[in-house]
């Protein structure tokens, strides 16, 4: 771990992470964010896991990469959350996108994970890709693409405070 924090915090509540210790004020917004993200979402769990997935690809984030929603989402404290909007991911989903292979996603699944990979890696391209935005509207209307944004934005930022910290490292599911 890059910084210093009790394995403690970490037993305590899995996603807590170093904020607790060194700036509590910063971590309470930014956990109650991500708990909000897994509670209130209205998105599919396949497309909101396909998303989330690429994401932990990108972050390269350890937990993100071995988080399954149906069998962890109770330590954010939610029972079902997203998991109300229809059937959770099997674990052949999960290592098929974690290998690489996209066959298996149906156009609106693969189109989640292209705008989790294009706001990952290149977000400036992505705001100018006209082509890109016309497909993406013709499968997703805007309170989903608000949605799946926020969403992604979260993952982006968490698994990337985890990664960089180390705290990926030390915790385990």
């Amino acid at each position: 771990m890059r910084i210093r924090i009790d394995n403690e915090i970490l037993e305590r509540d899995l996603l807590v992470g170093p904020g607790e210790k060194y700036v509590p004020e910063i971590a309470r917004s930014a956990n109650a964010f991500l708990h909000n993200i897994y509670r209130h979402s209205k998105l599919s769990p396949r497309i909101f896991e396909a998303a989330r997935i690429a994401t932990a690809i990108i972050n390269g984030c350890v937990l993100c990469k071995n988080w399954r929603i149906q069998h962890d989402l109770h330590q954010l404290g939610i029972k079902q959350g997203v998991l109300n909007n229809g059937q959770a991911p099997n674990n052949s989903f999960y290592t098929a996108l974690l290998s690489g292979d996209h066959s298996h996603l149906d156009a609106r699944e693969q189109l989640a994970v292209r705008y989790a990979n294009n706001m990952g890696l290149t977000p400036i391209d992505l705001s100018a890709d006209e082509l890109f935005w016309r497909s993406f509207k013709e499968s997703f209307d805007d309170a989903e693409i608000t949605d799946l944004t926020y969403c992604i934005a979260g993952w982006m930022a968490m698994g990337r405070v985890f990664h960089v910290l180390g705290v990926d490292q030390q915790c385990s599911l």
